[in-house]
């Protein structure tokens, strides 16, 4: 008799599915099936479950991965991916925070698990240009909200009057996420966005980037500037080897943490 999954294992051959088909854009349902060595109705029943998070497409015979203007836009397609990178790298984010810090937080998916663990610490002051981390914070810690253009998508704001606002505060630690990482550069598909990153680190006492190892050698439209403005970057195990040594060439301490 069949030994059945656990719910987390479960989720570990969705998640699976979902690097696969992200990965070469579409697959066949048969053929995923094969590759993850289930029945083809286990395999329907895993897109299906991923398709009602919308996290790809299923359709007629094969699963498709959404564009990469879709997944970049939307919050809602990127919270539930790399999920055990995000929940590996909340300990060691955490280590870089004491209590009584102002903290900066940015908007990405990113540091939710970490944002959650946040709450341990007492006496956080906490800056923020995101909805969802004002939320997640809202019990536990003094929390400003950084207002100007909101974007649904993004579940934030950006624009200049963040940066307006953000002069009145001295921020110990700012904590980024980076859309795209290549040689050493940042870029975003979002001006306003990439502008208010750009202004984050400046900013900051020091300043802290977590990016999982698949955002590195990708290029979008909008430039903020390049990983000498971090003291540290955290990533993972999987992040190419030349990309993280044109990171430690800036004289960043890069953190790789396992995920598998």
């Amino acid at each position: 008799m069949p030994v059945r999954k656990s719910a987390a294992e479960v989720e570990q051959r969705r998640q699976e599915a979902l690097r696969l088909v992200t990965g070469v854009g579409e697959v066949r349902i048969d053929e995923l099936a094969h590759r993850l060595g289930v029945s083809v109705m286990t395999a329907h029943r895993d897109l299906d479950d991923l398709q009602s998070r919308n996290l790809l497409q299923k359709r007629r015979g094969v699963a498709a991965a959404f564009s990469t203007v879709q997944r970049e836009s939307s919050l809602r397609l990127r919270e539930h991916v790399n999920a055990e990178f995000k929940a590996a790298i909340a300990e060691p984010l955490l280590d870089l925070v004491a209590p009584g810090d102002t903290v900066l937080i940015d908007c990405g998916s990113t540091l939710f698990p970490f944002v959650r663990a946040l709450s341990e610490v007492e006496q956080l002051q906490v800056v923020t240009n995101s909805l969802r981390v004002s939320y997640l914070l809202s019990e536990s810690a003094t929390v400003t909200l950084l207002g100007d253009r909101f974007y649904p998508e993004f579940e934030s704001c950006a624009g200049p009057e963040v940066l307006r606002q953000l002069d009145r505060f001295r921020v110990d630690v700012a904590f980024l996420t980076a859309t795209c990482v290549h040689n050493g550069g940042l870029s975003h598909p979002v001006r306003e966005y990439a502008e208010n990153k750009e202004g984050f680190v400046a900013a900051a006492g020091r300043s802290v980037l977590a990016v999982d190892g698949g955002k590195f050698g990708r290029t979008a439209t909008y430039a903020h500037g390049d990983l000498s403005g971090y003291g540290t970057l955290i990533t993972d195990d999987n992040a190419p080897r030349d990309q993280l040594r044109a990171a430690e060439k800036r004289g960043i301490e890069v953190r790789a943490v396992a995920t598998g």
